[in-house]
């Protein structure tokens, strides 16, 4: 590929990936006012049924890049809505996990598939070789998105020192 080939390309995909963001943000604000929740309690419980078991308030703030103390609200939300609930640790009784409770898992789970059902077809027409593409792109995404998070929350601690 030539340089201006690919410096083309760049210049089309810069704008693009911005509509992608963009219209990944406002569908997950649809879902959201769909089931009456904030934007980020929905991808809460999205990330906690990713999870293998059970985690601690602590791990959900990594997961969503959200202070100790507002994923504690976070989880607050969630459990007085009927989301979520928090148990003791059997293996640590002072640590409490937070658990999605079954029925929510159903009512969730229910929308995914439906919603998934029309996300299936885009894929395809997709080569094996295009779909591991796909997949390395998206993993570099999801870190890059994490460093990202990571480095503005930074800032803004940094910037909180300095008033």
């Amino acid at each position: 590929m030539t340089t201006r080939a690919r410096d083309d390309l760049m210049a089309e995909l810069w704008p693009l990936s911005r509509r992608y963001l963009a219209s990944y943000v406002l569908f997950n604000q649809a879902v959201a006012d769909h089931l009456g929740m904030h934007p980020t309690d929905v991808q809460c419980l999205n990330l906690l049924t990713l999870e293998d078991a059970p985690v601690t308030t602590g791990r959900i703030a990594e997961l969503t890049g959200l202070t100790s103390g507002s994923a504690t609200r976070l989880v607050d939300r969630l459990e007085k809505a009927g989301l979520v609930e928090r148990r003791r640790d059997e293996a640590d009784r002072r640590r409490v996990l937070v658990a999605v409770r079954p029925e929510a898992l159903e009512r969730f789970g229910a929308l995914w598939r439906e919603l998934g059902a029309d996300w299936a077809p885009v894929f395809d027409e997709d080569s094996e070789a295009e779909l591991a593409f796909l997949l390395r792109h998206m993993r570099r995404t999801v870190e890059l998105g994490h460093r990202q998070v990571a480095r503005l929350a930074a800032k803004d601690a940094k910037g909180a020192k300095e008033t």
